[in-house]
């Protein structure tokens, strides 16, 4: 769990810095920067997304992700939990600028690439170099985060470290079970859902990402199947 403490660290670190150097950062600055973290983040999106092998797979695991994210509706759970935080900051400004800061920063943080094989690789070999390489760019991320969108961004490390540490646990569990295959089409759904994060950023299109969020299960249950119909 060491990586996952110190992306925890690192996040709310950076946070206090954006959120002290916010009275004092240019707002035409804030915006450039926040546009290049949604470019970064939509390059980093499609990066992922190509190296998928199983696309009727990734297809299916939306579908069916999408429909159980709407039917239990995460989207507006986490809505209502960036509410219920924000009611003890009354001083923020913006009921949406709070909301988006959350929603936005939690999803960015977890769905990556680095997130997933990070922790995985943290709970199979006990080897954290990965999440520590995650550590310094969401820190960095987090200070243009907390500048542009306030306090809400410091929450973020709360899902990211439960959703790290849950996956580093689970993959100490089944070490013997999951398999690469698994993980590289974990991370292609991961970077279609960044792509998704990206887009709300860039101001193109809002999709409610985090709906989205069951795919990540559902293609590990189809690529297992998958394998254990058909072995390579």
């Amino acid at each position: 769990m060491i990586g996952t403490i110190t992306n925890t660290v690192t996040i709310i670190i950076g946070c206090i810095i954006g959120l002290i150097l916010k009275d004092h950062f240019p707002k035409k600055i804030s915006i450039i920067l926040f546009q290049g973290i949604g470019l970064f983040s939509l390059v980093l999106g499609i990066q992922m997304a190509i190296r998928a092998q199983e696309i009727l797979l990734i297809i299916l695991s939306l579908v069916i992700g999408g429909i159980i994210g709407e039917l239990i509706n995460i989207e507006m759970n986490l809505e209502k939990t960036g509410e219920k935080i924000k009611s003890f900051f009354k001083h923020q400004e913006g009921k949406d600028k709070f909301t988006e800061g959350f929603v936005t920063t939690s999803l960015l943080f977890c769905v990556g690439s680095m997130a997933i094989m990070g922790a995985v690789e943290e709970g199979l070999t006990g080897n954290p170099h990965i999440l520590m390489a995650k550590s310094v760019l969401d820190g960095i991320s987090s200070i243009i985060f907390a500048a542009s969108l306030g306090i809400s961004v410091l929450f973020s490390a709360i899902p990211v470290f439960l959703y790290q540490g849950l996956i580093a646990k689970i993959a100490f569990l089944v070490k013997n079970w999951i398999t690469l295959d698994i993980i590289n089409e974990m991370n292609a759904v991961g970077g279609i859902l960044i792509i998704g994060l990206a887009m709300g950023i860039l101001d193109i299109k809002k999709i409610k990402v985090a709906n989205l969020l069951p795919s990540l299960v559902i293609i590990i249950i189809l690529t297992t199947i998958k394998k254990a119909i058909i072995p390579d």
